[in-house]
């Protein structure tokens, strides 16, 4: 079967399955791989169990279910192409998200913003690889008005297939940074595969580009013929569509932001300020809000409606939450770390004032997939806490086990909730953070 024959199959059994435990009657089975699984071999299962078809790329002997097996080359490929088909019945607007740092809550932010006016489908919990965006894209029904869609991206041209799969009309790199290097092989390896999103963008006549113009690495990717919505922090870019300061982060960030090209061919006089106070930690929060306002902007959402969407947004899955317990004022911040982001969140935990009788402490746990540069990296981050006014620090992991620092070492999380269970941190304020790797959200419910 082509991939037209293939679809046609889909729109009479519209539901995908690749997972053998989950079979809906009437369903489609895709035999996916992994390094420790070959759907393959459940594919005779999940007929059985209520499957209409089964698509494998292996030889599959079996006379009675014959008819409802179809072979093909690649099943992921396949996947892909269903995916890419079904995209394909929808004239809406997608975006595409992807970045070193921020994508999960930009992307959540653009829909908390979108979602006062349209009805959105965005990308749910981690679903940002070849085969999550399969997944989201085959969720859009008649009733979405506008996708976004995050892409990850851990090796070289991770990034070109996700968009070729969901051809984004729009979109925007959050940063890039020194992440995934042991994939990428080195920074400009960063570099070259998240402007993968601007290579797909720039053939497109529809292409636009959401760009933080304080970025010069992402400033540097664009091209004369790129159709771009730049914002920035820095007042002296006049050319901004949306700029925005931080008012104050102690520790829950407040902002304000404007649109300084709007406002003055409107009143021709001065440009109004839009304050918000979020839920969100960290200063560094504001390039993400200030691209979610940007694309609110673009698509025609009222300022008020703005402001209220980001002012309500609250994260979640400990990506810069602020937690009290009984016991100490938490800064979880666990879901993924890399040096520029774990530089980044140092630098605001200096910024935030304890209160009154609190002292500041930090659980910073190992940075995963730096490759050779992995002790460099790490070593960096020790040096950096070493001469910030931070005395009470525990490092867990193997990485930050081989640095060379006087503060305390852990080598896993079960000795750090060794540790606490013995001799209770109390009255602090605790920035947590690290990869999702080292487990370090085991320990909010323990401090």
């Amino acid at each position: 079967m082509d991939i037209k024959e293939l679809y046609k199959l889909y729109q009479q059994h519209p539901c995908i399955t690749t997972d053998s435990r989950d079979c809906p009657d009437g369903s489609i089975f895709l035999a996916l791989k992994g390094e420790k699984f070959n759907g393959n071999q459940y594919a005779l299962q999940a007929l059985e169990k209520g499957c209409a078809y089964a698509i494998v790329d292996e030889d599959i002997e079996s006379s009675a279910l014959s008819s409802q097996i179809i072979k093909v080359d690649d099943c992921l490929q396949t996947f892909k192409d269903i995916a890419r088909e079904h995209r394909r019945q929808f004239n809406i607007p997608v975006i595409g998200i992807t970045g070193t740092n921020g994508k999960t809550t930009t992307k959540e932010l653009i829909k908390a913003v979108l979602s006062e006016k349209y009805n959105v489908l965005a990308t749910e919990g981690n679903f940002n690889n070849d085969v999550g965006v399969p997944k989201t894209l085959l969720r859009l029904n008649k009733e979405h008005e506008i996708a976004i869609i995050e892409m990850g991206a851990s090796h070289p041209g991770d990034i070109k297939t996700l968009v070729e799969t969901a051809e984004p009309t729009c979109g925007l790199i959050t940063n890039v940074g020194r992440a995934h290097l042991q994939g990428f092989g080195s920074f400009e390896g960063v570099i070259k595969t998240k402007g993968e999103l601007y290579d797909y963008l720039r053939t497109r006549e529809d292409g636009l580009v959401f760009v933080n113009a304080d970025n010069d690495y992402l400033c540097d990717m664009l091209t004369d013929e790129m159709w771009c919505t730049p914002y920035s922090t820095d007042p002296d870019k006049q050319y901004a569509c949306i700029s925005g300061e931080v008012v104050s982060c102690d520790p829950l960030l407040k902002f304000r932001w404007r649109k300084p090209l709007m406002e003055l061919e409107e009143t021709g006089a001065s440009q109004k300020w839009h304050k918000v106070q979020t839920n969100l930690i960290g200063a560094y929060n504001i390039d993400n809000l200030l691209a979610a306002i940007a694309v609110g902007i673009n698509f025609n959402v009222d300022r008020k409606q703005i402001c209220h969407a980001l002012e309500t947004y609250v994260p979640t899955n400990n990506r810069s939450q602020l937690t009290e317990t009984p016991y100490n004022r938490l800064i979880v911040d666990a879901y993924n770390a890399n040096p520029s982001s774990m530089a980044a969140a140092l630098e605001n935990f200096q910024m935030v004032v304890p209160h009154e009788g609190e002292t500041k402490m930090a659980i910073l746990g190992d940075m995963r997939e730096l490759g050779e540069v992995s002790l460099e990296e790490h070593q960096k981050t020790v040096d950096l806490l070493a001469a910030s006014s931070l005395t009470n620090v525990w490092l867990v992991g193997e990485e930050f086990g081989k640095t060379n620092t006087q503060f305390r070492k852990f080598k896993d999380v079960e000795e750090v909730k060794a540790e606490i269970q013995k001799n209770r941190p109390t009255g602090h304020l605790i920035l947590i953070k690290g990869s999702n790797g080292t487990k370090l959200y085991q320990l909010p419910e323990l401090l």
